[in-house]
C-alpha cells in the first residue's frame, strides 16, 4: 500500500471525504456532454483532455499559487527609473501559456473546419471548463478576444496586430508587441469621476496625424496592466473616440502609462488590476471619431458572455464539490446526500445551475448564428444583458450555499470552493453592474422593441404548451417598465427565467425542465435554496446531473 492510499484510508476512517480532485469535468457533467454533442469529435477529445486537465493535482496547485502569490507593481528600478511592471508568479504564466495554448484569447477568430459555424460554442467549452480551474487569468484572456471585435473598425490597425493577437505561443516578455510572439490586449474604460458613466470620462485625445492620437488623463481600473495594449476611451472635439494604446513604443521606451497603484481586490487575486496615469500617450483610433462608445460595446458584448459561462463554470465546481463531499461524509447515520433536507438544497441548486449552463451556451450558439438568423440576432442583442445578469448575480448566494454543504471545511483556503466564493461577485460587477445590464435591456426596449417580439416567438416555440402563457407576463413586465424604469430588474429576471425554462425545455431535459418551470416561473418568491416540494424526485436530479464517479 502506497503512502497516499494509507492517508486516504486514515481520512476515511476520520469521516474526511477525498478533495475533488482527478475527476474529468467534462465527462463528469452530462449537461456540457450533451451540449457538445453535436460539435466535431476532434473537438470533443479535446474538451476530454481539458476536462481531466483542470481538476488535476498539478492544475489545482498552480491555481492555489497563482492566487497566494498575488502581483506585485515595481513602479521604479535600481537607479530611479521607471519601470512600471506587474511581476506574476511563475503559475500564474504556466496557467496562461496553457490557456493561450487551448485558444482562450483567439479560437473565435480562427478559421478551423472543426469549429465552422460553432466558433464561439467551442470556444464557450473550452472557457467554461477552464474556469473552474482558476478564473483569475481568464481576464486578459477575455478582453484580448472580445478586442478583434473593436479593431475591426480600423482595418489597418487590425491587420498590423490581429496576427498577434492570434498566435497561441505566450510572449510574457517586455517588448514592443510587434516583436513578440503573441500579445494581450486590456482596456481601460472606467475613471474617478464617472465610473459607470464612460461619457462623464476627462481623458482627452488630440490629433498629431492620419489616424494617430496622443492621449492624457487617468483610468481607475486597468485590468492586466501587463498586457502589450489597451483598449481606451478619450473625448475628442468631436465626442468619444475609442483607441488601441501600445504599453511600449516600437523603439523599447514607455508609452507614457504610469501605474499608480494596484487595486487590492476581493477576489480576482491573481490578476493585477492597475490606476493608471498617463500624458501624451500614443494611440491609433478606432473607427470614426465620435463613435468610440459604440465601438467598444463591441467589445464589450463578448466580454460579457464570458461573464456568464465564468459564472456558470464556477457555480458547477463548487457545486460538485459540494456533492462530491456530501456523498462521502456520514451525519447520523447515513451518507449527508441521503439527508432529505440536504438532498432537497443540492437539487435545487442543481436545477440553477443546469440552467445557468444551459442559457449561457444558448447566447453563445446566438453569437454563431447572428450574422445570417434575424432571429437569433435578436437574441444575441436581447438575451445578453439578461443572461449576464442573471447567471452572474446568483452566483455568489449558490456558492455560497455550496460552502455551506461542507460546513467549515468549506471555509477553508485549501479547498477551492474558498476561492470561487470570492471570486463570484466580480462577474457581476466587471462589464456592467446589475442596473447597468437592466437599463441595456431598456435601451433595447426603447430602440428597437419589435427584436422583443423575435425572442418571445422562440420562446413560445421552446417552452411548448406554457410559452404563451409565459410570454404574456413578459409582455406585461415590458408594459410596467414602459411606465416605470425603476422596474426593470422584474423584466430582465423574468427574461431570464423564461430564456433559461425554454432551453433546458428544447434540450430535452424532462423532469429537469419541468422543475425549474414550476419552481422559478410558477412559484412564489424564493429567498433561499432547499424549497422543493416532495412533488419533485430530488435524488434523481442531483443523480442525472452529478452522477456518481466510480
Amino acid at each position: 500500500m502506497t503512502q497516499n492510499s494509507r492517508t486516504e484510508e486514515a481520512l476515511a476512517e476520520l469521516n474526511q471525504p477525498a478533495t475533488w480532485a482527478g475527476i474529468n469535468a467534462y465527462r463528469s457533467d452530462p449537461l456540457i456532454v450533451d451540449l457538445t454533442s453535436d460539435l466535431a469529435r476532434p473537438l470533443r477529445d479535446e474538451f476530454d483532455q481539458l476536462g481531466r486537465y483542470v481538476t488535476s493535482p498539478e492544475a489545482q496547485e498552480l491555481a492555489r499559487m497563482a492566487n497566494q502569490g498575488v502581483p506585485q507593481l515595481r513602479t521604479h528600478g535600481p537607479r530611479g527609473e521607471r519601470l512600471d511592471q506587474v511581476e506574476f508568479h511563475p503559475a500564474w504564466h504556466a496557467l496562461m501559456r496553457r490557456s493561450m495554448a487551448s485558444g482562450l484569447h483567439s479560437s473565435a477568430w480562427e478559421t478551423n473546419p472543426d469549429t465552422r459555424g460553432n466558433e464561439h460554442k467551442a470556444r464557450a467549452t473550452r472557457f467554461y471548463l477552464t474556469a473552474q480551474l482558476e478564473a483569475g487569468h481568464l481576464c486578459p484572456l477575455t478582453m484580448t478576444s472580445a478586442s478583434v471585435a473593436a479593431l475591426m473598425a480600423s482595418p489597418r490597425v487590425q491587420k498590423e496586430w490581429a496576427p498577434k493577437i492570434l498566435s497561441r505561443k505566450y510572449d510574457s516578455t517586455n517588448k514592443p508587441a510587434m516583436q513578440k510572439t503573441a500579445v494581450t490586449v486590456g482596456m481601460g474604460m472606467t475613471e474617478k469621476q464617472g465610473g459607470t458613466d464612460v461619457r462623464a470620462n476627462r481623458t482627452s485625445a488630440e490629433r498629431v496625424g492620419e489616424g494617430i492620437y496622443r492621449l492624457s488623463g487617468h483610468k481607475w481600473f486597468l485590468s492586466a496592466p501587463m498586457s502589450d495594449g489597451f483598449v481606451m476611451l478619450a473625448q475628442m472635439g468631436d465626442g468619444m473616440g475609442c483607441f488601441l494604446v501600445p504599453r511600449i513604443l516600437e523603439d523599447g521606451s514607455s508609452n507614457g502609462l504610469r501605474l499608480q497603484r494596484l487595486k487590492d481586490k476581493l477576489g480576482n487575486r491573481s490578476n493585477a488590476s492597475a490606476e493608471v496615469e498617463f500624458t501624451d500617450a500614443f494611440g491609433y483610433i478606432l473607427g470614426d471619431p465620435g463613435t468610440g462608445i459604440r465601438t467598444i460595446l463591441d467589445m464589450v458584448t463578448l466580454t460579457r458572455l464570458d461573464c456568464a459561462l465564468a459564472s456558470a463554470g464556477i457555480m458547477r465546481a463548487s457545486l460538485a464539490e459540494a456533492v462530491h463531499y456530501t456523498r462521502g461524509r456520514q451525519v447520523f447515520g447515513k451518507n449527508l446526500i441521503s439527508q432529505p433536507i440536504m438532498t432537497r438544497v443540492l437539487a435545487d441548486m442543481a436545477l440553477d445551475v443546469a440552467a445557468a449552463t444551459a442559457l449561457s451556451f444558448r447566447l453563445a450558439s446566438a453569437f454563431d448564428n447572428a450574422r445570417n438568423n434575424p432571429a437569433e440576432a435578436a437574441y444575441a442583442r436581447v438575451m445578453t444583458p439578461a443572461v449576464k445578469y442573471w447567471c452572474c448575480k446568483i452566483a455568489p448566494a449558490l456558492i455560497y450555499e455550496s460552502m455551506e454543504c461542507l460546513g467549515g471545511n468549506g471555509y477553508v483556503e485549501e479547498r477551492p470552493i474558498a476561492r470561487h466564493y470570492r471570486e463570484a461577485p466580480v462577474n457581476a460587477i466587471w462589464e456592467g453592474s446589475g442596473n447597468v445590464m437592466a437599463l441595456d435591456v431598456l435601451r433595447v426596449l426603447e430602440r428597437g422593441k419589435d427584436l422583443f417580439e423575435l425572442v418571445f416567438s422562440v420562446l413560445e416555440r421552446d417552452l411548448g404548451p406554457s410559452g404563451k402563457k409565459t410570454t404574456e407576463v413578459l409582455r406585461a413586465a415590458i408594459a410596467l417598465c414602459e411606465r416605470d424604469e425603476g422596474a426593470a430588474r422584474l423584466l430582465i429576471e423574468q427574461l431570464a427565467l423564461a430564456a433559461a425554462a425554454a432551453e433546458l425545455c428544447r434540450l430535452g431535459a424532462g423532469r429537469i425542465a419541468d422543475a425549474f418551470l414550476e419552481t422559478r416561473l410558477a412559484g412564489g418568491w424564493r429567498s433561499t435554496y432547499g424549497m422543493l416540494d416532495s412533488r419533485f424526485d430530488a435524488s434523481y436530479i442531483v443523480d442525472l446531473l452529478y452522477p456518481p464517479v466510480s
